[in-house]
């Protein structure tokens, strides 16, 4: 199953979006059961045979006829493994499991072992057809995802509502979602009330999600209680659903070290079976009297079947993909198995403040203009913020529109992002600058000492290289944060730190209610990896940092675990994590190193059997104490108990 299983784990994109695209209907049910149709066969004439042969002992079944009949049981199975053999051979890969079943069932008939080559071949089959079972039940929830796509939306063209493919809706469009309808597309939504949505079938939270107007709603989502309109602000192609379905659907590009050492082993591992059982079949002639040749190929045939490495090779990939599928359906998205292996050594998390620890979804609680009306001073701040997507940039522009101030006749160009510090730019012919007190200070533009002060976040703006005032802005700390940081240290993450770009009484605040006694506020981008860095000096640390915004791409790419928050973090955060938390609960962090630990554990628990159950087996054959059927459980059946114990991770609450 080496080869079989590559083809499997990989290039799932087609093999997924061909379900999605014809549905679950009368063809593709037949499909699902068309290759169980050369096992059944195959089972029902092996069944014939043995009772013919052991209990009814019929005249006609022998010879030529009961050689017939059992290869006529064994074609159904046999023929595609010898074929791919030979395809293997062709391309100079000569020690396959596939040349290996070959060789052994073919060398059980020519010493007359006919139902037990039948059998080798049959179960043989049936683990692979387990095997397909196994990794199409870990990609169900991702098919899932693909089934909740909207195959229609209602898009606002012309003055009226016209039902379209969601394919052909630009971004900046308006959609009209009804009550139980799903959303198509990734938008903002505009209706001044709040809105309820179900977000099961997309993050795994089952409890409806209240949005309100402004606040982001994806695609995948079902609208509750009444038709809302969204102002569509990603592609179909683009949206929060298609990325996580193109990061599920390649998840198996990034190999663990587990699975790595036990392929490499592999290639090493059959040749040298091979020629031990030459050795087995040929060395007894010069050591043993009464040699017969028959006798000492049917033991080297059976010590090929043993070696036959399927269980490993299957269960530990097998492992990992059902690991990734558990933590799908549950809103987290490991982008390899080697994450998924490498995060139960996790013992330090760095955490960003905003977005990840609140909601970041800021609410202007207050605006203070200097020497300015406060309607121009929100009208061109809120024109330079909308080139921004920061959250606080959001919320000064929700506020502005709230307040009916049309800011989008502004003219603006010469739009720059300062990363870390805030925005300037050319609004209406003059230079703004909106941001914290550390872009004022770069342009060394003076500011009342007093606002430093404030434990809110502060917006300043600065027009024309004055201070024209500043916004003050309130976050919230999310529902489950207390309780994830709780949770982070029963499962042994010793060391827990907040990074912010914030303000440092800011910082501190959030900090103590969340019981975090390492905080650091007022930090940029390469402050916030010059701590990465530090901490990661230590050589036993394994630290993972949680992040979601653009400036975050810096730190998620120099940890060893780089976690997005994926529902409201930007588009280059959760391309550069390792992890994607679709739900945005920190605790999803914590069910993340669970589900890490449960795959560890059951590969292991696979690889420890396969080793003990064919050691045990292969000394029996050696002394030919063992006979074929008990090779077949060493090898078939072990196979199948390993990818059983696979499929329960699946089954697991964590």
């Amino acid at each position: 199953m080496i080869f079989q299983e590559k083809h499997i784990l990989t290039d799932n994109k087609n093999k997924i979006s061909h379900t999605a695209d014809n549905g679950h209907d009368h063809g593709a049910e037949e499909s699902r059961w068309r290759p169980w149709i050369p096992a059944v066969l195959s089972l029902i004439l092996l069944i014939n045979g043995l009772y013919m042969d052991n209990y009814l002992r019929l005249g006609f079944f022998k010879g030529i006829a009961r050689f017939v009949w059992y290869l006529t049981a064994y074609l159904p199975v046999g023929l595609p493994v010898i074929i791919q053999g030979l395809r293997q051979i062709a391309q100079k890969d000569l020690f396959t499991e596939f040349s290996l079943m070959s060789i052994a069932t073919l060398g059980a008939f020519y010493i007359g072992e006919y139902p037990e080559g039948v059998a080798v071949m049959l179960f043989y089959a049936l683990g692979e057809l387990f095997q397909n079972t196994a990794v199409n039940r870990a990609k169900k929830s991702i098919k899932a995802l693909l089934d909740i796509r909207p195959k229609t939306a209602s898009v606002l063209r012309e003055g009226l509502y016209q039902e379209v493919n969601p394919k052909t809706i630009a971004i900046g469009e308006t959609i009209q979602v009804k009550a139980g309808e799903k959303v198509p597309l990734d938008g903002i939504l505009i209706d001044e009330s709040n809105s309820s949505f179900n977000t099961s079938a997309l993050t795994g939270e089952s409890r409806p999600q209240s949005l309100k107007k402004g606040q982001t709603v994806l695609a995948g989502m079902i609208n509750i209680h009444k038709t809302v309109t969204i102002h569509v602000n990603h592609a179909f192609d683009d949206s929060s659903l298609a990325r996580i379905l193109d990061m599920a659907q390649n998840t198996s590009a990034k190999k663990a070290k587990t699975e790595q050492l036990i392929r490499r082993l592999a290639k090493i591992y059959t040749p040298i079976v091979v020629g031990v059982a030459v050795l087995l079949c040929m060395l007894p002639y010069f050591f043993v009297e009464n040699y017969v040749f028959d006798t000492w190929l049917y033991r080297a045939l059976i010590f090929l079947v043993i070696s036959c490495p399927c269980a490993l090779v299957i269960s530990i990939p097998l492992g990992y993909f059902s690991g990734i599928g558990a933590a799908s359906r549950r809103g987290i998205l490991f982008k390899g198995s080697n994450y998924l292996d490498l995060i139960t050594q996790l013992n330090t998390v760095v955490m960003d403040k905003t977005g990840t620890l609140t909601k970041g979804v800021f609410n202007v609680q207050k605006v203070i203009p200097k020497d300015i009306s406060q309607e121009e001073l929100a009208s061109l701040t809120a024109a330079l913020e909308s080139k921004s997507t920061h959250p606080a940039a959001k919320a000064i522009c929700q506020w502005a529109l709230d307040q009916k101030i049309n800011y989008h006749i502004a003219t603006t160009k010469d739009i720059e992002e300062i990363s870390g510090h805030g925005l300037k730019g050319m609004i209406n012919g003059k230079i703004v600058l909106a941001g914290n007190a550390k872009l004022l200070r770069k342009f060394q533009i003076a500011y009342p000492d007093e606002i430093d002060q404030e434990v809110e976040t502060i917006v300043m703006v600065a027009i024309n290289a004055k201070f024209a005032g500043h916004f003050i802005i309130a976050d919230e700390i999310k529902e489950d944060a207390l309780e994830a940081v709780r949770q982070m240290r029963e499962v042994g993450i010793e060391k827990i730190v907040m990074l912010s770009g914030d303000k440092s009484s800011v910082v501190q605040k959030i900090a103590i209610q969340l019981g975090i006694s390492e905080v650091y506020g007022y930090l940029l981008p390469e402050d916030k990896v010059e701590q990465i860095e530090q901490l990661k000096k230590e050589p036993a640390r394994v630290l993972a940092f949680v992040g979601d915004g653009v400036n975050d791409a810096l730190v998620l790419a120099a940890s060893d675990i780089g976690i997005a928050m994926g529902g409201l973090g930007s588009d280059v955060a959760i391309e550069t994590a390792d992890v994607v938390i679709q739900t945005d609960q920190p605790s999803r962090i914590v069910t993340a190193v669970k589900i890490g630990k449960a795959t560890h554990s059951v590969i292991w628990q696979n690889i420890t059997l396969s080793f003990v159950v064919k050691a045990i087996v292969l000394i029996l054959g050696a002394g030919g104490i063992a006979t074929m059927w008990k090779a077949v459980f060493a090898d078939v059946g072990v196979s199948l108990i390993v990818i059983l114990n696979a499929m329960r991770i699946q089954k697991m609450s964590f």
